[in-house]
C-alpha cells in the first residue's frame, strides 16, 4: 500500500482546501450520485464549488481530511471522514444546506429526495462515516485510494467504532470489500436515480 506523504490537512489551511475540492471535483465528474444530485450546466464548477464548501466548513473543522501525493508530490486523493458520536452543530448544516441549494441548480429537489431514500440505510450507532473519498482519473490503480483511507480506518479501529460509507458505484463495491466492508443494505432512488450500496466495516 502506498502511505509515504499522505497527510491530514487542517482547517484554515485554504490553498489545501481549495487543492482537495479540485481532485474530489475530477474524480467525482460523471459518477452516478452527483450527476443526479448536481445540474449539469457548469457541472465541474459547481462540484468543485461544493466539495471547497463542504470542506471548508465541514470535513475540516468538524472531521478528518487526508490527502495522498501522485509521484510529483501534488495531491490526487483525498479522503473525508466525520463521526456520528461527534456531530456536526445542526447551525452549521442549515447554513450549508442554503448555499448546496444554489448550487445543485434544478436537481436540489432530486438531492433532497435521494438523501430521504438513503436515510432508512444510515446507521444509528457510533460509527467512522466516509463522507467522500475520490482518487484523481490519472492516479488511479497505484494504490493511493487504500493509502488516504488507512488513517482513518486506522482510527475507527483505535476507537473500536465500525467504519461505514454509501457507494453508488458497483465497481467500488470489490475495493471495499477488499478493505473489510461488506453491504449491509441498498436502495434505489425514486425517479430513475442510482442505486446506492450501504457498507460496514467492523473495527479490529
Amino acid at each position: 500500500m502506498v502511505d509515504e506523504g499522505t497527510r491530514r490537512l487542517v482547517a484554515g489551511d485554504a490553498a489545501a482546501a481549495r487543492e482537495a475540492a479540485q481532485v474530489l471535483a475530477e474524480a467525482f465528474d460523471g459518477y452516478a450520485w452527483t450527476t443526479w444530485t448536481v445540474a449539469a450546466d457548469r457541472h465541474r464548477e459547481r462540484l468543485t464549488a461544493s466539495f471547497h464548501l463542504t470542506l471548508a466548513e465541514v470535513g475540516l473543522p468538524h472531521g478528518e481530511v487526508w490527502s495522498a501525493p501522485d509521484p510529483a508530490g501534488r495531491a490526487a486523493a483525498v479522503a473525508v471522514w466525520l463521526r456520528s458520536d461527534r456531530p456536526v452543530p445542526a447551525g452549521v448544516w442549515a447554513d450549508l444546506a442554503v448555499r448546496q441549494e444554489e448550487l445543485a441548480g434544478d436537481r436540489w429537489t432530486a438531492s433532497l429526495a435521494a438523501e430521504e431514500a438513503c436515510a432508512p440505510l444510515r446507521t444509528a450507532g457510533p460509527a467512522f462515516l466516509l463522507a467522500t473519498v475520490g482518487v484523481l482519473p490519472a492516479a488511479r490503480g497505484r494504490g493511493l485510494g487504500r493509502a488516504v483511507l488507512a488513517p482513518g480506518l486506522a482510527a475507527a479501529d483505535r476507537a473500536g467504532l465500525p467504519a461505514v460509507l454509501e457507494t453508488s458505484a458497483p465497481g467500488n463495491l470489490p475495493f471495499y470489500a477488499g478493505l473489510g466492508f461488506r453491504v449491509t443494505g441498498e436502495v434505489d432512488v425514486p425517479g430513475g436515480g442510482p442505486h446506492v450500496w450501504a457498507m460496514r466495516r467492523a473495527p479490529r
